[in-house]
This record gives C-alpha cells, structure tokens and sequence, in this order.
C-alpha cells in the first residue's frame, strides 16, 4: 500500500545578511496511513522546520513530499496543524472557536456544525459549548483546538508540541487522552517533541534527530504487549524503559 506521506531527500537552510544556516540534510522518511510518528532531537535541531515544510509553510532547497501518491503542491490531502499554544479566542464561544477553521476555508454547513456538536460531546465538552476558553482549564483548552482541527477531517495531523504550555499532570493526563483520542479516529499523527517519555507513549514509530543540520539518526519502531494499548498503560509496561532508555543514548552518545 502507498504511504499517506513520503519524504525524500529533503534539504533546508536559513539564510540571513550573515550568511547560511543549514537546518535539514537528506531527511527522507514515509508514514502510513493511521500511524503516529513521534520526530525527537536536541533542541533548535529542526523539528518544527520539518512540520513546516510537510505542511507547505516552507519549501524545501532539495528534495520532495509526496501525499497520497501526489506531490505536494498538486495534492489535495488535507493536512491539520496543532501548535504550542491553543489560540482560543476569548470573544469567541468555545462552539464558535471549533468553527474558526471551517469559516476561514469556507466550509461551514447545517452538516459541518452538526459534526462540531458531535465532536464535543464525543469528547467530553458538550457542556461547555457555550462556555468562554478562560472557563476551561487547560487541558480542556488543548481538547477543544484539538477538536477546532479534527472537524477540518484531517488525514494527516501535524503536532508541533501541543502539550508544552501544560503542567507535568495536566500533560500527563491531556497526552493520554489526545493519543487515544486519534487512535479511535484512526488518524495519522506527526508528533514533534522534546519529551521522550511522551514519544514512547504516543508514539508507532520514533524518528531521532542528529544536531543541526538534522539527519535522521535512527527509525525506532515501537511495539507493547499491552490488552489495552494506551499512553497511560505504557509508561506502566516493562518496555518503556528499553525505549527510553535506548532514544536517550541516541541523543546523548557521550552520557
């Protein structure tokens, strides 16, 4: 079967008055329909840069993307993108703040709004749809952008640290129910990341950054034998150590 999405050779560098700065070198990777890929590396490595070319933010010097078989300018996958902060707006309900993204491109319908509705009840915000964001905590916010992206239908879900504003329970408890929130949905994720902890308990499959200018060090293909395969239940399994332990030397040969 075709991959969803596929990279080849991707090259990318900085250019300012002082001169260059490389950020990717021959990056090459594919991904699978419904599988959740963690990215990892040191920081200021390339993480982000490489969301933002997948997503057609930025073009790539060298090298090419193709989704679903197309390349990516000719492509019509739909790509969701979820960042650091939220960006919930307070004027607007947290119903209405879930219909930003249908508005701005248009697609808003008795069909569209109905699935709006559908998503928070699906995921416990039903009560709140009338609610302004700064009555939500933060978890719940990080629910209710998620929801903003996933009533766009997605086929592939781009997460640039989306749990990073939280505090370590919040994150904790947002991670677990985000990650099973996707699996439900079958959608694929791309998940950047500083947290190792939270690749290994996301993540199908971990890709590991060299130092700038990024190379894929390594692919780590993650597999539990767990009944109920859930972040939660994965920090709890004797693997996760393993992984842990083996992505930490990845990053850190010397320690």
């Amino acid at each position: 079967m075709e991959p969803i999405l596929e990279l080849k050779h991707i090259h990318y560098a900085y250019h300012t008055p002082e001169g260059e700065t490389t950020a990717l070198c021959d990056i090459s990777f594919s991904v699978d329909s419904g599988e959740f890929i963690a990215i990892v590396g040191p920081s200021g490595c390339g993480k982000s840069t490489l969301l933002s070319i997948i997503c057609g933010l930025l073009e790539p010097e060298r090298g090419l993307i193709k989704l679903n078989g197309k390349y990516l300018r000719q492509s019509t996958t739909n790509i969701g993108y979820m960042l650091q902060h939220d960006h919930l707006f307070e004027w607007r309900t947290v119903y209405n703040n879930v219909l930003l993204g249908l508005e701005i491109q248009h697609m808003l319908s008795a069909k569209t709004r109905a699935k709006a509705h559908e998503l928070l009840e699906l995921y416990g915000l039903k009560q709140f749809e009338n609610a302004k964001p700064s009555e939500l905590s933060g978890g719940m916010r990080q629910r209710a952008a998620l929801i903003r992206t996933l009533v766009l239908d997605p086929d592939i879900l781009l997460l640039d640290e989306p749990f990073s504003a939280l505090d370590y329970q919040t994150r904790l408890t947002v991670g677990d129910d985000i990650g099973q929130i996707l699996r439900q949905a079958g959608k694929t994720a791309i998940l950047v990341t500083h947290d190792l902890s939270e690749a290994v308990s996301l993540a199908d499959r971990i890709l590991v950054l060299t130092p700038r200018p990024a190379t894929i060090a390594s692919a780590i293909p993650v597999t539990f034998h767990l009944e109920h395969d859930t972040p939660m239940q994965r920090r709890n399994a004797p693997e996760f150590k393993t992984y842990f332990n083996q992505i930490w030397k990845e990053l850190n040969p010397y320690a």
